[in-house]
């Protein structure tokens, strides 16, 4: 398993990718909102086409990620960081998520999406934010 930060902006990713690029001297990759394959469950709001759907870069061997949250998901102080856990199989992050939703709030139920062959996430009772996600 593997565990990495994720972290929330209110469209202002793109500036905070590169602020952090020259900070650790490093190259991020970024995926926009707009080359994410189409999908009929969610329509990319108009005006959000170009912001960042996802980003990432490497820091000291471990993985940083950031996004531009849509409109119907507004970042605050409090929810703009999640935990990213990432397993190898779909038992163990189905065993994981079962136990973290014990008492939370589940936001997105696990579900095979096109960047993962299970991806979920929720609000664990203590009111942290998990994105459950199975790599490979």
């Amino acid at each position: 398993m593997k565990i990495s930060p994720y972290i929330s902006f209110n469209g202002n990713c793109e500036e905070a990718v590169f602020f952090y690029e020259k900070a650790f001297n490093v190259k991020a990759h970024i995926t926009r909102y707009n080359e994410a394959p189409k999908d009929d469950d969610y329509q990319v709001q108009p005006g959000t086409e170009n912001l960042v759907m996802h980003a990432q870069f490497e820091l000291n061997g471990e993985t940083i990620m950031l996004a531009d949250m849509p409109p119907e998901y507004p970042v605050k102080a409090g929810n703009n960081i999640a935990i990213m856990a990432e397993f190898d199989t779909i038992e163990t992050a189905k065993n994981a998520f079962e136990a973290l939703k014990e008492g939370g709030n589940v936001t997105m139920e696990l579900q095979e999406t096109f960047w993962s062959k299970c991806f979920g996430s929720l609000i664990d009772k203590f009111g942290i934010i998990w994105n459950v996600s199975v790599v490979g």
